[in-house]
């Protein structure tokens, strides 16, 4: 079965779901060109996911996937709490901001049964999770809805590890893709390999339909993901720059800027992720031992980020990309969804 006839799309793309970088407004252009819109639920409350989905609803008759994140939630340490904040004590200084009164920050939530009783109204036809899988009791409960599920696999044991817990369709996602890694077997990043290694090993280890993901931004990217087995592709970063996205003037400075170049951080939630270097990147390592486990090291960092995004400055703001920020455009997602699912042929 192909990967259309499977989620009922008519091109084999699907928009990545980017928490932070979208509502649903885009998801509903990608979904009615034809593509998988993707709504991004890990970042919203429970009066905000339910507004979403009736969006959804409401704007596009056709097939939209809502996705969620199935990260154990880590017991708070004051003590790396605190050795974090004397990390970024040089910078609370430097715009006068008073650390005592930076409050914890809701950070963002996994995939739980009270969720699921909001989400179970809508049945939506495709759920993909980030990290993993929920537990069995609460994916049977997904499944009996009639939703497909996806999941994110970064090394090929993950991808076994998916199908056989379940998975219908597994995103092969490529050290080149923005945004956290979907790594959740291991922390050792020394496993992660780019896509177009990683997707014919993929293929060849799993019976279930894999996406290519990561550095996906054009005819020839869509070309090679089909060369090498992929079923579709999945594009995050190429949205960015469309009318329908909702990141910050800065962000969509940097990605315009003609020398911005990613690496994997984990200073802005605790957990690897790529993003365009800026100031806080270089000056505390992208990779800090110091910061605490995802995603508490959100709300030490937040007050420093709207200090410097109200000055015009991305220098503390999570600018997520993926390797290949050349390729965004200011064209409204229907045309881009178009434009890579014709690249498919």
């Amino acid at each position: 079965m192909s990967l259309q006839t499977l989620l009922g799309i008519s091109l084999p793309v699907i928009q990545a779901p980017m928490a932070g970088s979208q509502a649903s407004a885009l998801a509903i252009a990608v979904s009615n060109a034809g593509g998988l819109g993707s709504l991004p639920c890990a970042m919203l409350g429970p009066d905000a996911l339910r507004a979403e989905l009736d969006k959804l609803r409401a704007g596009t008759e056709r097939p939209y996937n809502v996705n969620f994140f199935c990260h154990t939630p880590p017991v708070p340490d004051a003590a790396r709490e605190a050795q974090w904040r004397q990390a970024l004590g040089p910078y609370y200084a430097e715009f006068g901001i008073d650390p005592a009164g930076i409050q914890p920050g809701p950070g963002r939530a996994p995939f739980t049964a009270e969720i699921a009783d909001l989400v179970e109204p809508y049945r939506p036809p495709v759920i993909s999770f980030h990290f993993g899988l929920p537990s069995a009791d609460l994916l049977a409960r997904v499944k009996s809805w009639g939703s497909t599920v996806l999941s994110s696999a970064t090394t090929v044991a993950e991808a076994r590890w998916l199908e056989d817990h379940g998975a219908d369709v597994i995103i092969a996602q490529g050290n080149e893709a923005g945004g956290h890694r979907g790594i959740f077997l291991s922390d050792d990043l020394d496993t992660q390999s780019g896509t177009f290694a990683l997707l014919p090993q993929i293929v060849a280890a799993v019976r279930v339909p894999v996406v290519a993901a990561g550095g996906i931004a054009d005819a020839r990217t869509v070309a090679a993901a089909r060369a090498l087995g992929a079923a579709g592709v999945q594009a995050g970063t190429a949205y960015l720059l469309c009318p329908e996205s909702t990141i910050s003037a800065v962000h969509r400075a940097a990605l315009k800027h003609p020398a911005a170049h990613t690496a994997l951080t984990n200073v802005f939630s605790g957990r690897p992720a790529r993003g365009i270097v800026n100031r806080v990147m270089r000056e505390l390592g992208p990779m800090s031992p110091a910061a605490p486990a995802f995603p508490l090291a959100t709300s030490a960092i937040a007050p420093l980020r709207a200090k410097a995004e109200a000055q015009g400055s991305g220098d503390f703001s999570p600018l997520w990309c993926g390797q290949n920020p050349g390729a965004c455009r200011e064209l409204p997602a229907a045309q881009v969804t178009r434009e890579l699912g014709a690249a498919w042929g």
